[in-house]
């Protein structure tokens, strides 16, 4: 099968709804998702042949600064790469647009996550101590960052 990554558009919304939701404990709001008019905003999908959203992310681009929002892949397409070459897509829309700078916090329990991250060549800059909710407590963010250099 084949994937593309294209602009967040209106018809893609309900299906990163339903992502959302299966792929986060603490997935952000209804309203949050829908909203395509934040800004800086530059938000995609990965579909596949079918037109069927897998993944997505939400990214702010301020000045050359982008901040990683918010990414997932649907639990279904979990485990087969599309997390990086998401990623990558990021990085190569960051890069074309002459961006600085990547940054994202993961969670400090999410080692897959932020094994991926390094790989891609983000470093952990610094940590949030207790920023992100759990069931039983909170736990810590780390913050991570990818440079560029032109």
């Amino acid at each position: 099968m084949t994937y593309s990554i294209i602009p967040l558009a209106k018809q893609h919304l309900d299906q990163v709804w339903a992502i959302e939701r299966a792929a986060h404990s603490h997935p952000w709001s209804e309203s949050m998702i829908r909203d395509l008019n934040s800004r800086g905003g530059c938000h995609h999908v990965l579909i596949n042949s079918n037109d069927t959203v897998v993944g997505y992310y939400y990214a702010q681009n301020i000045v050359g600064e982008v901040t990683l929002l918010n990414i997932a892949i649907a639990t279904d397409y979990q485990g087969q790469g599309l997390g990086k070459q998401l990623l990558n897509g990021l990085l190569e829309q960051c890069e074309a647009s002459k961006a600085e700078s990547v940054w994202l916090e993961v969670r400090a329990s999410n080692a897959s996550a932020f094994h991926l991250y390094q790989t891609l060549g983000f470093n952990e800059v610094d940590r949030r101590r207790n920023y992100y909710p759990t069931a039983t407590g909170k736990e810590d963010a780390i913050i991570m960052s990818y440079l560029f250099f032109y």
